[in-house]
């Protein structure tokens, strides 16, 4: 029940099996705890998880202590289960997490922040770094006009889930259980992280949360998609 006991006979295989294994899980089992391994393998795939420009605007933060998970109870029904009368993923998770995005703060063009992400991770020479800005500056103000703090941050956030889907495949493959997260007030988990965690949400916002561990029981119904012929069009 829990794990994808077959051996695929070739990784096209291994990916669809993996997708068809992988649903939003409410409840997980309680008792089981994802591999430490396995979870710095779901970890890493974030990681190194494409963004827009590179500019990694997001952060993981883990969630494992019960009293703090307690925290968000109150205003995040995504996390209680579909308010399904159980202590839902926020009890049950192995592991639980919210990612955060990036602000205008930061993300905007020219931002100290930025300069330093350009020298320190991606190491680029100081020419480059100015064409970088350049290019960034022109996508924010012209190509995307996303130059709002609301724009910018909800643009962070689309990374955020380029981060989450990967940690999810990853997930999957490994045969663990998995479910995102977007039922929860925005202001009072931005203000819990604030107080709490001692988050600078000036700089940084939630932008979903997530669950990891192994799931209480099968799905109750098969997995239904649209048809292929509805999904993608080619010319």
């Amino acid at each position: 029940m829990n794990k994808m006991t077959s051996i695929a006979p070739d990784v096209n295989t291994q990916i669809i099996d993996a997708f068809n294994f992988r649903h939003a899980t409410k409840v997980f089992d309680a008792e089981r705890r994802v591999d430490e391994q396995d979870f710095q393998t779901i970890l890493e795939a974030g990681r190194l998880s494409p963004t827009s420009f590179g500019h990694e605007p997001f952060k993981i933060l883990m969630i494992q202590s019960a009293e703090k998970r307690e925290l968000f109870r109150e205003f995040s029904w995504g996390a209680n289960g579909m308010m399904s009368g159980t202590t839902g993923q926020l009890g049950t998770a192995s592991h639980f997490g919210i990612i955060l995005a990036s602000t205008s703060e930061t993300m905007t063009a020219g931002s100290d922040y930025l300069v330093d992400h350009y020298r320190n991770v991606k190491q680029l020479p100081e020419e480059v770094i100015e064409i970088f800005n350049g290019a960034y500056g022109r996508f924010q103000t012209t190509d995307h006009n996303i130059t709002t703090d609301r724009e910018i941050t909800d643009w962070a956030g689309k990374q955020a889930y380029i981060v989450l889907a990967n940690m999810m495949t990853a997930g999957a493959l490994l045969g663990v259980d998995s479910c995102p997260i977007e039922g929860f007030d925005m202001a009072r988990t931005t203000e819990t992280l604030k107080e709490h965690f001692g988050v600078d949400t000036s700089k940084w916002r939630p932008a979903v949360m997530f669950a990891f561990g192994y799931r209480a029981k099968d799905p109750e119904y098969p997995k239904t998609r649209r048809s292929m012929e509805d999904t993608v069009s080619w010319f």
